[in-house]
């Protein structure tokens, strides 16, 4: 196994930043997506992209392109980017690495194996707009997983007020910075509500869907998961006992220890879902 780095040009050609856990003999290929305030080695990722490669996937992780993260991950280095980034500038993030893939950019082998897209949080919720665009007008991909995602763009009162205010704050607990989400967010769901309508979107995707989420998850209700799996034209959820919304795995994360068994028990539904589906 082998550790690769990488970057491709993502929305507003801003740079894609990945890397890629690399099996000796692959047989699928996974994207995992980040959520807002994460990054491609925040937490689990790098033992989820490890667990995934040891069992014969491709995992590439990576920072999207508006993340605001370039680097050093210890501090948002570019909080203007953060603030312009969007739901559309994150599936051309998605739709970018996919074509990449697709087109063996990244390792001759990929493009020809099956696919799968992994979100958390937030990318989960990308993961599904991209396959629904993916399903729309290409080859979707073998599958699409989410983990700890909402089941909807946005809650319409907040969205209200986002576009009363022209931004949303947020803090992050890992840099302490307080960054924006920025008017460009709110505006391009209230032009083009269709396109964000998750439900809709994601009844559009034309591959198996399987949402996993913590039981005791405090940040997204773990209701979430039956929504999106029941959207779905093949759906499925899984609710992890006693899971937080990171299940219970620390950032950063020490690759020494034992995972936690409520990753130990997400990780299995995943597995279990990509021998179904790839």
């Amino acid at each position: 196994m082998q550790t690769d780095t990488w970057t491709i040009p993502g929305a507003d050609d801003k740079p894609i930043a990945g890397f890629t856990d690399r099996p000796d003999t692959p047989r699928a290929v996974a994207i995992i997506a980040h959520g807002l305030l994460g990054y491609a080695d925040y937490g689990m990722f790098p033992r989820l992209a490890r667990e995934l490669a040891s069992r014969g996937l491709v995992a590439h992780r990576f920072n999207f392109s508006h993340s605001g993260v370039e680097g050093d991950p210890s501090a948002f280095a570019r909080p203007e980017l953060f603030e312009r980034d969007t739901w559309k500038r994150q599936v051309d993030d998605l739709l970018a690495i996919v074509r990449a893939a697709r087109a063996g950019e990244f390792g001759t082998e990929e493009d020809r194996l099956p696919l799968v897209l992994i979100g958390h949080s937030r990318g989960g919720v990308s993961s599904l707009l991209a396959s629904a665009e993916i399903s729309r007008v290409g080859e979707p991909p073998a599958g699409v997983v989410t983990l700890a995602a909402p089941a909807r763009c946005a809650d319409p009162a907040s969205l209200g007020e986002h576009l009363e205010r022209g931004y949303r704050v947020v803090v992050s607990n890992r840099t302490k910075q307080t960054l924006r989400v920025g008017a460009a967010w709110a505006r391009e769901q209230a032009e083009d509500p269709a396109w964000h309508d998750l439900p809709s979107r994601v009844a559009q995707i034309a591959c198996p869907v399987l949402a996993i989420h913590g039981e005791l998850d405090e940040t997204v209700s773990p209701e979430s998961a039956a929504a999106i799996a029941g959207a779905a034209k093949d759906g499925r959820a899984a609710i992890v006992p006693g899971a937080n919304h990171v299940f219970n795995t620390p950032n950063p994360d020490d690759a020494k220890k034992p995972a936690s068994e409520a990753f130990t028990a997400m990780l299995g539904e995943l597995a279990g879902f990509v021998d179904r589906v790839c």
